[in-house]
């Protein structure tokens, strides 16, 4: 199995010829050794790392408003929902990485090799409007995580985002090791914030438990199916495929060998399934401390700052009101923020250079990312005068964005992995890929569901 007879690029003119056999992420493609004959556990902390630039998607700022206020407003019941998206993105984000390893593509690249001229400009287009959209959320999450806890103005915060792209342009010289160990210890603060919030709300062990178990009236509910959607909607992000698909290169195998690629895939989804797992706690602790909290208290908790002022108000949530608690939750709102930055800022890369090869100096394509998100969220901010309310609205208009976007990401995902000539003898499984299918059609169906009664109001 070689590089060049996993795909034959097309000619196309639009997309370039001269890059068309370009590594993805090239810098650091195939660039981290990973030790041989050692232990299992050995062996997965080398892999270890990618795994939590995926999950930093699956909790990122655009999470938070759905899961705390599902809580809020339906106890427990909504954990379920939390679990099955969970494990569909553990499912999608297996599928990207093995169909990096084993053709030595990304599902950017892919996707621009097999289409045409016209359907690859759209996709290209659709694609980086979803990575705007999610940058925003990042920007809009950091620009009040930075007022809350230093009191700048919000327009001040969101022009301090555009340039924390440069912290990622040093942390690359150090070698792409150190951008890992810096978002998982970021994922870490995120998980001990909320496990400690958790723990002093002190909530009901057995309703928890009951929670994760399915339940019909999710469906026949339409508030509680319309919090569920949010939930799955702001989860099962596309950027994350696409970036999946690359940084599983990121360590050194050998792709002409079966045995390298076939370790290289078993290990990378299981650091993949582990980091997911945390973010799934992360997720569950959200709603778990938005339950024990604010259910039955008709708090309106519909925002970042009404989360952080109702933390302090002993009206609200009892004796554990706090400054600290306020504190805590912004931190943890700034370290998510700036986590999913990072990874955000990678994907928009990947994206750039597999459908368009652009040339132009990293630093400057990274910077182009970035700024290509905060101009709209920055003129949305000085035309409302830095109103928290009218810029928190944008990060609701980019989670329907991100469910609209979807679709173009999956579904070029499952054709690819389930082609034989392609994916050899890694090609999905019968019922991997029956699964799979069912799967996108149905969260099809569900973000086509929160598009209308988000246009409906």
């Amino acid at each position: 199995m070689s590089k060049k007879s996993a795909e034959q690029p097309p000619d196309n003119k639009f997309f370039g010829e001269t890059g068309s056999q370009r590594k993805s992420l090239d810098e650091i493609n195939n660039s981290i050794e990973v030790p041989k004959g050692k232990g299992y556990f050995r062996t997965l902390m080398a892999f270890a790392g990618p795994g939590a630039l995926i999950a930093v998607g699956y909790m990122d700022p655009g999470n938070w408003i759905t899961s705390i206020g599902g809580g809020a407003q339906f106890k427990y019941k909504l954990l379920s929902v939390v679990l099955l998206s969970s494990l569909i993105a553990m499912l999608l984000q297996a599928m990207a990485a093995r169909l990096g390893i084993v053709t030595g593509r990304d599902l950017a690249q892919l996707t621009r090799d097999r289409t045409s001229k016209w359907v690859g400009l759209v996709l290209w287009v659709i694609t980086e409007l979803a990575i705007m959209a999610t940058d925003m959320a990042e920007i809009i999450g950091s620009g009040i995580a930075l007022k809350l806890l230093f009191g700048f103005p919000l327009i001040v915060g969101i022009t301090i985002t555009a340039f924390d792209v440069l912290l990622l342009l040093f942390l690359m010289k150090l070698g792409f090791r150190k951008i890992e160990a810096i978002v998982a210890t970021l994922v870490a603060v995120i998980l001990l914030v909320f496990a400690y919030e958790v723990f002093l709300a002190k909530p009901d062990m057995v309703g928890i438990l009951n929670g994760y178990l399915p339940r019909m009236e999710t469906l026949t509910n339409h508030p509680m199916l319309y919090w569920a959607l949010g939930i799955v909607g702001a989860t099962v992000m596309p950027h994350d495929l696409y970036l999946g698909s690359s940084i599983s290169q990121t360590r050194v195998y050998d792709i002409d060998d079966e045995a390298s690629v076939k370790r290289t895939v078993k290990f990378t989804v299981a650091d993949s399934n582990v980091q997911l797992t945390v973010a799934f706690v992360v997720n569950s602790l959200l709603l778990i401390l938005g339950a024990a909290l604010f259910y039955g208290t008709n708090s309106d908790l519909g925002r970042f700052v009404d989360l952080f002022n109702a933390l302090n108000n002993s009206k609200i949530v009892g004796a554990i009101a706090s400054p600290m608690l306020s504190m805590l939750f912004a931190i943890a709102l700034l370290a998510s923020g700036q986590s999913s930055t990072i990874t955000g800022t990678l994907a928009g890369q990947i994206i750039m250079e597999g459908f368009i090869h652009l040339e132009m100096p990293l630093w400057a394509q990274r910077l182009l990312t970035r700024l290509i998100s905060v101009i709209p969220v920055l003129a949305f901010a000085i035309y409302y005068h830095g109103n928290e309310a009218k810029i928190e609205d944008l990060l609701t208009l980019s989670q329907v964005f991100l469910s609209i976007a979807l679709p173009f990401a999956m579904i070029p995902l499952i054709i690819f992995t389930s082609d034989k000539k392609l994916m050899g003898k890694f090609v999905n499984r019968p019922w991997v890929k029956y699964l799979a299918w069912v799967v996108a059609i149905i969260l099809i169906i569900l973000n086509a569901q929160l598009i209308w009664n988000t246009i409906r109001g």
